[in-house]
C-alpha cells in the first residue's frame, strides 16, 4: 500500500517536474493536448498506472485524489520544497528508506505531547552550532551502541547527578 502511494507520488513529482523542464514551450492547456505531446513510453507508463489507480479500492482512490488535492493547493515553494525531499529519499538504500518508514511509523504512535515536545528538541538542535550538532550526534550513535543494561546505567548516574 506505502509503495503505491510512494510510486502514485514519483509519477505525479515526474509528471509535474517534467512540465517545469517545458515551461519554454507554451504549455498545452487541456489534459488531451498535453498526453499528445508525451512520447509513446510515457503515455503507456501513465495508462499503466491508470489501470493501476483504476484496480485500486474506491477507499483508496479517494485518499490518493484528497492527496492530490492537497498537493495543488499547496504554495508552489512548498511543492518544490517536497519534491527535493522526495529526490532525496528516492537517493537513499533500500535499507536507509526502510529505516527512515519504520521511524516515521514510530512517529506517528507517540502522543501529541510527545510529538511536540520532539519538534521543539528538533529545532533546538538545529539552532546549536555545527560543534555542537556533532557532539550531539556522537552522543547518539554511543547512545544506540550500547546495551540496555548500559543505557539503564547511564540513566542511573545522570539521575544521581540531578540530585543535590
Amino acid at each position: 500500500m506505502m509503495g503505491r502511494s510512494l510510486a502514485s507520488l514519483g509519477l505525479m513529482v515526474a509528471l509535474l517536474s517534467g512540465a517545469a523542464s517545458r515551461a519554454e514551450t507554451p504549455a498545452p492547456r487541456t489534459a488531451a493536448e498535453r498526453f499528445e505531446q508525451m512520447t509513446p513510453e510515457q503515455k503507456e507508463a501513465l495508462r499503466a498506472k491508470l489501470r493501476e489507480f483504476k484496480a485500486m479500492p474506491p477507499a483508496e482512490q479517494a485518499r490518493i485524489r484528497a492527496n492530490l488535492e492537497r498537493w495543488r493547493q499547496l504554495a508552489p515553494e512548498e511543492r518544490e520544497r517536497i519534491r527535493a525531499n522526495l529526490r532525496e529519499f528516492q537517493r537513499l538504500t533500500p535499507a536507509e528508506r526502510q529505516t527512515l518508514r519504520e521511524r516515521a511509523r514510530e512517529l506517528r504512535k507517540l502522543d501529541p505531547e510527545q510529538r511536540a515536545e520532539l519538534r521543539q528538541r528538533i529545532r533546538q538542535y538545529l539552532q546549536e552550532n555545527p560543534e555542537r550538532r556533532e557532539q550531539l550526534r556522537d552522543n547518539l550513535r554511543r547512545w544506540r551502541q550500547m546495551s540496555p543494561e548500559q543505557r539503564q546505567e547511564v540513566r542511573e548516574r545522570l539521575r544521581e547527578r540531578r540530585q543535590p
